[in-house]
């Protein structure tokens, strides 16, 4: 089984190992240690493990009031596990700098995830349109949270709102974040020290 470095090996970016494999094993033994891959296609499997780390606390999410008034509209239908097939896939289609690292392995094994019960996606529909979505792995109730996409405006917000949810009716730690972003950093998450993120997803 592959093995990881103690985290606080990683260097300045975050970066704690490179290559193995993406099997279930071992996938699941990064994300209890508290790392993640994420690689480009011209290279090597990547492991991170950030410095501050961006996580989002569950009493911390911002609903602005457009989103509340969003979130109440019956044109809307939000599932759970619903098609995370679709969702990954929409999400591997979104504009990224550098282009996508949704790579087919990286599919492959987040949808072997899934059918294992870790993995799991929620889901925006306006009538038979899946319109957002965002998809993670859930594990010692920590969702790490791994890519959203929004086809219409604020779609995606609307599937964090939903999880945020669901993470409070089943007594959830916080969410994963990975990396800072200003649009994450907006919707109430924040950085933490990798020592505190590890003690929190640990205890």
């Amino acid at each position: 089984m592959v093995s990881f470095p103690e985290p606080a090996l990683a260097n300045a970016d975050g970066l704690l190992a490179i290559g193995g494999d993406l099997l279930l094993p071992t996938l699941l033994k990064a994300y209890a240690q508290g790392c993640f891959p994420w690689y480009s296609e011209d290279q090597p499997i990547l492991w991170w493990s950030p410095d501050p780390r961006m996580v989002l606390l569950l009493d911390d999410f911002y609903c602005s009031q457009r989103l509340a008034r969003r979130l109440k509209q019956k044109r809307y239908r939000f599932s759970w596990d619903e098609n995370f097939s679709q969702v990954i896939n929409q999400c591997k289609e979104v504009h990224r700098k550098g282009g996508t690292w949704l790579l087919p392995d990286m599919i492959t094994a987040y949808q072997a995830l899934h059918q294992a019960a870790y993995a799991h996606s929620v889901e925006v529909w306006e009538g038979e349109l899946l319109i957002g979505g965002l998809y993670g792995v859930l594990l010692d109730q920590v969702f790490f949270a791994e890519s959203m996409f929004s086809i219409k405006r604020d779609a995606s917000k609307m599937a964090l709102a939903m999880l945020m949810e669901r993470g409070k009716r089943e007594g959830w730690k916080c969410i994963d974040c990975q990396f800072y972003t200003d649009h994450l950093s907006s919707l109430g998450a924040k950085e933490i020290p990798r020592t505190q993120f590890l003690e929190l997803i640990r205890n």
